[in-house]
């Protein structure tokens, strides 16, 4: 008997040790007042910008092989090969337009002020440890409190690979509440141009080389409004296949979500623009929280080495599902 525990306590020795061989990555985040800097294993990630833009981003954002993940307009103008389209497309934000009866995904042009557009001012900010963890209130341009949020952002990375998980809790702090049946939404991102999956020389884009493909099998532009548990972007950045992918967690409310996917490298996962995406009446996707009441949402970012199946996202999403 004993000879047998020795054997068995032997055997796990070789998993135990390369387990000790993979230590997590070490996140570290400082904030200086106007964003916090995130770095991973020694190397800048990404930096969560919370002031002087319409909503807090994250901008730059850095994937395997510290290759530029997202574009950098308009947060930097004039850079060769990135279109200067869509300057509310900034890198990785989460809004949505048709809140309480303003919009929040478009922005006001530059020296130019809307009566129906708002923003969202952050009201507190805390680190711990790989986390941010903020609080915002949605303002209209009158600055009245529309709602407000609660948003927590865990930074991590295993081997290669880095991920930030996103998770929002909207809150009704304002009276009822109806988030509104529209495509313009929710978590977004704007890809590396070489992530594209068309070019567009007139606007800037001369190079594009991406694909995409979601969980059900349907790829590239075909993609859009289509509902899926994730979606993955690949192509070549700088000589190195690299990819991001997002995952859209399995508690969220309508998931699989919608994904408010185009071609030239805007990529949304939006769970309430039933009317675009599947072409019913206008409102069907409307979303109503009482006074008081919240509800949240759970994505993550997977930026990672080569395409969607040698970097096995599907897998990787399952885990996340369990998780």
């Amino acid at each position: 008997m004993l000879v047998r525990i020795l054997f068995a306590c032997l055997a796990l020795i070789p998993s135990l040790c390369l387990v000790a061989e993979i230590p997590a990555a070490d996140v570290q985040i400082t904030d200086d007042g106007n964003k916090a800097v995130v770095s991973i294993d020694g190397q800048p990630f990404t930096e969560y910008r919370y002031s002087g833009y319409a909503k807090p981003i994250l901008y730059p954002v850095y994937g395997p092989g510290q290759k530029p993940m997202t574009r950098n307009y308009p947060m930097v103008k004039d850079v060769d090969n990135e279109a200067s389209d869509h300057p509310h497309h900034k890198s990785i934000w989460y809004t949505h337009d048709e809140v309480g009866g303003i919009r929040f995904w478009m922005e006001d042009a530059e020296g130019k002020k809307s009566k129906d557009v708002g923003t969202q001012v952050q009201t507190s900010l805390k680190i711990d440890g790989n986390k941010i963890i903020a609080e915002n209130d949605w303002k209209s341009s009158d600055g009245e409190t529309v709602c407000s949020d609660q948003r927590t952002l865990t930074f991590g990375g295993d081997g290669d690979a880095r991920t930030i998980d996103y998770e929002v809790t909207w809150i009704a702090s304002s009276g009822d509440l109806i988030i509104g049946d529209t495509k313009e939404g929710t978590m977004g991102m704007r890809t590396h141009p070489r992530l594209r999956l068309k070019a567009d020389p007139k606007r800037g884009n001369h190079t594009a080389g991406g694909h995409s493909i979601n969980s059900e099998g349907v790829q590239d532009k075909e993609m859009w409004g289509k509902r899926a548990a994730w979606v993955d972007y690949w192509g070549e950045i700088d000589g190195q296949l690299t990819g991001i992918a997002m995952f859209d967690h399995p508690t969220n409310p309508r998931h699989p979500t919608w994904w408010h996917a185009r071609d030239y490298g805007l990529v949304a996962a939006n769970p309430f623009g039933v009317n675009h995406f599947e072409n019913k009446p206008d409102g069907t996707g409307d979303m109503t929280l009482k006074a008081g009441e919240t509800v949240t949402f759970r994505y993550r970012f997977l930026f990672h080495r080569g395409d969607a199946e040698s970097a096995n996202v599907a897998q990787a999403y399952k885990a996340y599902a369990e998780e």
